[in-house]
């Protein structure tokens, strides 16, 4: 049995709108277009990101450089932390604090400095890409796993004296300048992705793709443009009846399509290099951070998220993202919780086959599965739960990405 393929199911989301079945097929191939133009707007701003790595890496070797860094960083994460047991619910959050204050002393100042200088600035567009995504993406990887954490808080991270100025200070405030509407998180993520747990009727499964498929990825991509402007979560609570999360995604689209109109009437310029290509790459990097997350579902089993939620252990693993099953089976759970919870969840996911992969993480597990299809790599990471050689490891991810049923 062929399991039916989702590629049309963002753009079928438009039947909840009373569309004809012409604009239907104008809806689909602009987030076609879009697809292409988030990839086209987010390859310079990885290849600067890069590039800035390289030469980080460079000056790195400068003794002198790396000691003076590596004195103001401790300063900085001293202060961080003294912060943080004023201002946080839970101390244990100052890593997502240090993570808000550096954008909040980078990115937020250099957009008001060109609002106010009016004709945009090179050094001003490259600054403020550099401050939103940083070297290597790593910013733009923990502003995505701090938002992610502070979406399932019912409170924020601020503590009840700071709360009121400061309450959900990632999504509804940082968030739009990475082109991140209000809702996405704590209503989006949270009350559709974790009751779908990107099963069938998730707006981003991925099961009716070939996710070792570039071309599968690009058509994913298009669709997931539906998402992050809001419209597709926003009919999936219409068609269910769910009035209080309709209206919360109404309200975080209102918001954040007026900011994106108000920032264009003001000057288009400011506006494409500071919002649309900021929201481009956002549908971009989370297309592939959804893709992946979810890319070894069990063809018999669809809606088993212990089968089709993937397990990442890296170095660098902040709040502990990679943990991910841990964080479908316990959403609530403190991230500084989670290998212990991990060890206590071995023996169910080995009974549901959950696959974990060692010395990755999701950015290089999507490049292994999908843009370079080196499967080898990926057999010598992964982590069976019974003894396999290398043919059976291969056989293991091949069936766990095929898009048909035994």
């Amino acid at each position: 049995m062929e399991i039916e393929n989702p590629g049309l199911s963002a753009a079928s989301m438009a039947m909840s709108f009373g569309t004809d079945s012409k604009f239907r097929f104008l809806f689909r191939w602009w987030a076609v277009l879009t697809g292409v133009a988030s990839t086209v707007a987010a390859l310079p701003i990885v290849a600067l990101s890069f590039g800035c790595y390289g030469a980080a890496i460079f000056l790195g070797k400068v003794r002198p450089l790396r000691d003076a860094y590596e004195f103001l960083l401790q300063a900085y994460d001293r202060i961080i932390a003294r912060l943080g047991i004023e201002v946080l619910r839970d101390p244990r959050d100052a890593p997502a604090l240090r993570l808000m204050v550096s954008l909040s002393l980078t990115a937020v100042p250099i957009f008001a400095i060109q609002l106010i200088l009016g004709k945009p600035r090179l050094l001003l567009v490259v600054a403020f890409y550099l401050s939103l995504y940083g070297v290597k993406f790593q910013r733009f990887i923990r502003m995505f796993s701090a938002s992610h954490v502070e979406a399932h808080r019912r409170h924020g991270y601020f503590s009840e004296k700071y709360d009121k100025v400061f309450g959900r200070y990632l999504e509804f405030f940082l968030g739009y300048l990475y082109g991140n509407a209000p809702e996405l998180g704590r209503t989006a993520h949270v009350c559709l992705h974790h009751r779908e747990n990107s099963g069938p009727d998730d707006t981003r499964t991925n099961m009716g793709y070939d996710r070792t498929s570039r071309l599968d990825f690009l058509w994913y991509l298009s669709d997931n443009i539906w998402t992050v402007l809001g419209l597709a979560p926003y009919a999936y609570f219409k068609a269910r009846g769910d009035e209080k999360n309709r209206k919360r995604m109404f309200w975080g689209m209102a918001r954040y399509f007026a900011y994106f109109a108000a920032v264009f009437i003001y000057d288009w310029r400011i506006g494409t290099m500071f919002v649309l290509v900021p929201l481009l790459c956002m549908n971009f990097i989370n297309a592939i951070t959804a893709w992946v997350q979810h890319a070894f579902s069990d063809p018999a089993r669809p809606k088993d998220y212990f089968a089709n939620t993937v397990t990442v252990v890296d170095k660098v693993n902040f709040l502990n993202e990679g943990y991910h099953l841990c964080h479908h089976h316990r959403a609530g759970l403190h991230w500084t919780e989670m290998p212990v919870h991990f060890e206590r969840l071995r023996e169910r996911m080995r009974e549901a086959g959950s696959l974990v992969f060692r010395d990755l993480d999701f950015l290089g597990l999507f490049l292994e599965l999908t843009l370079f299809r080196r499967m080898d790599v990926l057999a010598d990471k992964l982590v069976p739960w019974e003894p396999m050689n290398h043919e059976e490891r291969l056989a293991l991810l091949a069936k766990r990405t095929s898009l048909r049923a035994p």
